[in-house]
């Protein structure tokens, strides 16, 4: 048994999953709040902790990627987000993708079995006044709650709009005409491309660009801003022709073997114009993700225009794309590079609330909004990770960037320190990064790990 009180964790997404495993793995009793299914987001569809809600990827696996890095440093750390990822893995060639079904539903059954994690369903309307509490409500944090944390801070939201893609049946596919590659044939052949000509291009790029969206509420047309990382596919009609060519549906390093091989001379007048690009969504293959296909169209639209795209045009949708408000807080000027609030050191943050982006780099805030949580209940100094790792470089920044232009920051090497001698290959570089990195992560958490010694003496046993 312990003395301790329970840290109470808000939010029952990616970054809370993990900031209540990291806390009771510690040895602290934790009570997490989750307001699903009593009270449900714009986004969500089940009642499981960890839900995915715009993608079932984690990003690339390669620890010369900046997401793959950042799988690796949680992976070394002892991440329940990664390791249950890792389990529930499904093809997507080079990148860490789930089913998410099970991705989540598992996450649930395991912390609800912690005898030391207490999971309460429910919406908490306020910020507890006393005691410590880690806030990872996400980019859906509910109205109550936002009023509550505004009062807190005094400043209001930034605000942006994220979006989800439809998922299709597979069966419902045209494989006469969709092809199986990765592009550049990175990994398993793990991608349903649509080839289109240009003719077809252009008609589903005109009809994209005229098709009805759905009516947003007030306070979202007064404060819609997309993400970049996240813009929904009609927007991206809209700047122009080829916009969708040179993201999304860019046609390069995809070859059909049915048409030969597209590198060859002779066989160039094969390569499509441009090609759609869908995600398996689940182990056993039944399920695809449109990939870039975020959208804010009316459902039938979205049925209507996305069924223009060749081996689509019998398509069935198992689910639409949908659009939502999310919201930040102005990490700046309001938190420490250990997560806490600067106003308030027993209140920490993680997740796309704190101004990150992305699932890995919520799992990333919660495993060090958590690990501090509990060091501050065991009488510990808070720490954070060295800014050569991709963890502590991404804390770093949204503690320290500029106040006035701060965004939302997915992990990329472009945040780390330079090296100290200069490497024009790229993924040359990328590996320097990646090794550096690792070697000073094993360092400090050699260092900072906490001991049983440190717990027995905290709660008295």
């Amino acid at each position: 048994m312990t003395d301790l009180q329970p840290i109470q964790v808000i939010g029952g997404g990616i970054a809370g999953t993990e900031a209540a495993w990291q806390i009771a793995q510690a040895g602290v009793p934790v009570i997490l709040h989750e307001m699903r299914p009593q009270r449900l987001s714009p986004a969500h569809h089940s009642e499981h902790l960890a839900e995915l809600v715009c993608s079932n990827s984690f990003g690339a696996q390669a620890t010369d990627r900046a997401s793959g890095l950042l799988h690796e440093e949680l992976r070394r750390l002892g991440s329940i987000v990664i390791s249950k990822a890792n389990e529930h893995q499904v093809p997507a060639g080079g990148a860490l993708a789930v089913d998410r079904a099970q991705f989540s539903k598992d996450l649930t059954d395991t912390l609800a079995n912690h005898p030391l994690i207490e999971l309460r369903r429910g919406e908490l309307p306020q910020i507890p006044a006393e005691g410590i509490v880690v806030l990872t409500t996400g980019p859906l944090t509910s109205p109550a709650l936002t009023e509550d944390l505004r009062r807190f801070t005094g400043m209001e939201y930034l605000s942006f709009f994220d979006a989800a893609s439809p998922i299709v049946v597979g069966e419902s596919i045209d494989f006469e005409v969709a092809f199986l590659a990765s592009r550049y044939d990175q990994g398993e052949a793990a991608y349903l491309n649509c080839p289109m000509n240009k003719d077809q291009y252009l008609h589903f790029w005109r009809e994209l660009g005229q098709a009805e969206q759905a009516e947003l509420k007030d306070f979202e047309r007064e404060t819609a801003k997309f993400f970049e990382a996240c813009l929904p596919i009609e927007e991206m009609a809209r700047r122009g022709e080829d916009t969708m060519r040179y993201g999304p549906l860019k046609p390069v390093g995809l070859f059909d073997d049915r048409l030969g091989d597209f590198r060859a001379p002779e066989n160039q007048i094969h390569r499509p114009y441009a090609v759609v690009q869908l995600r398996q969504e689940d182990k056993g293959g039944q399920l695809w993700n449109m990939v870039g296909f975020q959208t804010n169209l009316k459902w039938g639209e979205q049925k209507r225009v996305f069924k223009l795209i060749p081996g689509l045009e019998n398509a069935e949708f198992v689910r639409m794309g949908v659009m939502h408000r999310n919201t930040f807080i102005n990490s700046p000027k309001l938190l420490h590079a250990t997560l806490q609030f600067k106003q308030r050191p027993t209140l920490l943050a993680a997740g796309q609330l704190s101004g990150t982006e992305g699932y890995t780099a919520a799992a990333a805030g919660g495993w060090l909004a958590g690990t501090n949580a509990a060091r501050i209940a065991l009488g510990l100094p808070t720490v954070s990770l060295p800014v050569t790792t991709m963890m502590g470089s991404l804390f770093d920044f949204i503690s320290s960037a500029s106040p006035k232009h701060f965004q939302p920051m997915p992990p990329n090497f472009g945040i780390l320190p330079a090296l100290p001698q200069k490497i024009r290959n790229k993924q040359e570089r990328y590996g320097v990064y990646r090794d550096r990195s690792l070697s000073d992560l094993a360092t400090w958490s050699h260092q900072t790990k906490i001991s049983d010694r440190e717990v027995s003496a905290a709660i008295g046993a």
